[in-house]
């Protein structure tokens, strides 16, 4: 079963979308059992009871200029507004999104005659161009009606279009047409219900603005005719009251904006549901820095001389629902002045939430750091506060990405984004920064710096974009590095262009740098040292040389053994049995139990420690001797 909350429990979990969906439901309630309900006939005059105050005479919310019971006008007149909003969002939904589906589906003279037909409504204030259609259809609460869905069809046409025009150069697109399918079938298939929540958020958010509307052209006459209510032309016969009898007119006014406000806030709601992106499990924005609940409260005790960053039981927890996610479970070691430290394992095994967690970097919700520090400078930047934070952040300690260009901003040249990062840290001019920015491009080996500075993203390689990655990570002298697998993504060609310069820039720069890889090959060629980490944890830590030569956790020398051997074509590579465990549910002892051909009954029992096999090699299992032999 997934931990992931539903769809309803996230929408009760976003308070103001709970408060609006509790008070549409009871309006919503109140309306349809009108019928039913002990009321007064809402047409029915008295004047001997006009204008009487809220609790007189039997009227609970007292009567209007002919003697009417405001209550019972009240609650049909809002059935009235719900039922010709609700409507003409239908009809603008469905006209809308279907000349946006096929303007954004066909493309080409089709896309250009009906845009150019939604620009032209367009261009009249919708209110305006509802009054003129009102005015040739003449008054009533029909025409009204349509002259609303009217004026409303181009925001469903725009927004669909706009969506289906990306979706329709997609690959899924083209392997449907390739299939044999033809354009309706394709539309109503395959673009149709990857556009269905963008329709259904946009009615949402709408309906409120129709109801709004409609209440508009009644307040001038030219919706509801007397003696039929509705909202807007209760609040139209009240404001010649506003003075001696403003109850008669505040009562459809606040009705007017009690319903509008929870429609839109339950529209906010359903939107943050529908949208995957925002679907994360708990509907917040992320914190600037991670979320930090320690109980661990031991005085601060310094670390070793020559030690750039010493990382102690570092503990980070990913908390969805009621799932706990143990991403890094107690994670220690030491990047020394000047050296390459590797941190390799597979996907999913910790590596890059240990690098985020560093600088406070991983997303809460739902990311919180539970225990742990990490030293730097004699501090622990676990109790930095965020000015500090971002002081470090991309000028003491940089980071570079795996994958640039989600990090680069495509709407900026790479060199107005590395000028950005060295006039963050340092009162520089811009012309500074930038004479700065193309120096560093030129460091990083990119042919013509001076114009590939002007370059946006989109415009340059995966290699060129890694390099200006490392050129903005290098922009303010930064004492430690931290690498994010850098070089996934390239070819064998560029892979390699890219680790020579890392290697060359780190010798330059005397700087430390932390790289997380997860091929051993990379490792050999950069590293000092490598820390090998399996289900959030080391399992081993070492020499470059002492963990290729003499591996001596069994899930080590599995990873070895995946990597081909120049020389060695006849080499059979082997291969890791099972499945990394789900980190909310780690099995006891060894987590690499399940998956181990050395498995005996005492890996499963109690917590496995880093033992120091000599020499700073540090191995967590307890039968490495039994393994080695």
């Amino acid at each position: 079963m997934s931990a992931r909350p539903g769809s309803w429990k996230l929408l009760l979990n976003n308070r103001l979308a709970a408060i609006g969906l509790g008070v549409l439901a009871l309006t919503l309630l109140c309306a349809l059992a009108a019928p039913i309900l002990p009321l007064m006939q809402p047409d029915a005059t008295a004047l001997a009871d006009r204008l009487m105050r809220p609790f007189e005479g039997g009227h609970v919310l007292g009567t209007d200029h002919l003697g009417r019971d405001l209550l019972s006008r009240l609650i049909w007149g809002t059935r009235v507004s719900i039922a010709v909003g609700v409507s003409a969002t239908l009809i603008a939904a469905v006209f809308g999104s279907a000349i946006g589906l096929i303007a954004g589906y066909a493309g080409g003279r089709t896309d250009n005659w009906l845009m150019r037909g939604i620009d032209m409504l367009m261009a009249f204030p919708y209110i305006l161009l509802a009054l003129a259609i009102v005015a040739v259809l003449g008054p009533g609460l029909l025409n009204a009606l349509y002259a609303i869905a009217l004026v409303n069809i181009p925001f469903f046409a725009r927004n669909i279009r706009g969506v289906t025009l990306g979706l329709s150069r997609r690959d899924f697109i083209d392997a449907a047409r390739l299939s044999g399918k033809g354009h309706v079938r394709i539309l109503l298939t395959e673009v149709l219900p990857n556009v269905l929540p963008i329709i259904v958020i946009t009615m949402s958010t709408t309906v409120g603005w129709m109801i709004l509307e409609t209440a508009g052209l009644s307040f001038l006459g030219l919706g509801a005719q007397p003696p039929q209510a509705d909202l807007g032309s209760m609040l139209g016969e009240g404001r010649k009251l506003l003075f001696n009898a403003p109850h008669v007119s505040l009562v459809p006014g606040l009705m007017i904006f009690i319903l509008v406000m929870s429609i839109n806030l339950l529209g906010d709601g359903v939107r943050d549901i529908l949208d995957p992106r925002l679907k994360s499990g708990v509907l917040s924005r992320p914190a600037a820095s991670t979320k930090v609940e320690r109980q661990d409260t031991s005085p601060l005790t310094p670390g070793p001389a020559g030690t750039a960053l010493d990382v102690r039981d570092l503990a980070t927890e990913f908390r969805l629902g009621p799932e706990v996610y143990k991403a890094v479970g107690g994670v220690s070691f030491q990047l020394n002045e000047r050296e390459c430290l590797g941190l390799v394992g597979e996907s999913g095994s910790g590596k890059s939430v240990t690098a985020l967690s560093l600088l406070g970097l991983a997303p809460t919700p739902p990311g919180t750091i539970t225990g742990g520090r990490v030293i730097y400078d004699g501090r622990d930047l676990l109790e930095a506060n965020l000015g500090e934070l971002r002081h470090l952040r991309g000028n003491r300690i940089a980071y570079i990405f795996q994958d640039p260009l989600s990090t680069l901003h495509p709407l900026f040249s790479v060199g107005d984004q590395i000028a950005e990062a060295v006039r963050a840290h340092h009162p520089v001019s811009y012309r500074e920064a930038w004479a700065k920015a193309v120096r560093l491009l030129d460091m990083v080996r990119i042919p013509n710096a001076e114009n590939r500075a002007r370059a946006y993203p989109h415009q340059l390689s995966g290699g060129m974009r890694q390099r200006v990655g490392i050129a903005m990570a290098l922009a303010n002298d930064a004492d430690i590095l931290i690498a994010d697998e850098p070089t996934t993504a390239l070819d064998v060609t560029v892979q390699a262009e890219v680790l020579k310069l890392l290697n060359h820039l780190r010798a330059d720069k005397q700087a430390a740098l932390l790289f997380i890889t997860h091929d051993f090959g990379v490792v050999s060629e950069l590293c000092d040292r490598v820390a090998v980490m399996y289900a959030g944890r080391i399992v081993e830590m070492g020499t470059t040389r002492e963990v290729l030569e003499s591996p001596a956790h069994p899930y080590t020398r599995k990873l070895i053994a995946c990597v081909p051997v120049l020389g060695q074509p006849d080499r059979r590579l082997d291969t890791i049995e099972g499945l990394p465990p789900t980190m909310n549910r780690l099995p006891a002892g060894c987590a690499f139990a399940p998956r181990c051909p050395h498995v005996a009954d005492s890996c499963t029992k109690g917590d496995m420690r880093l033992e120091d096999m000599g020499g700073g090699h540090l191995v967590r299992c307890i039968r490495t001797q039994e393994v080695a032999a």
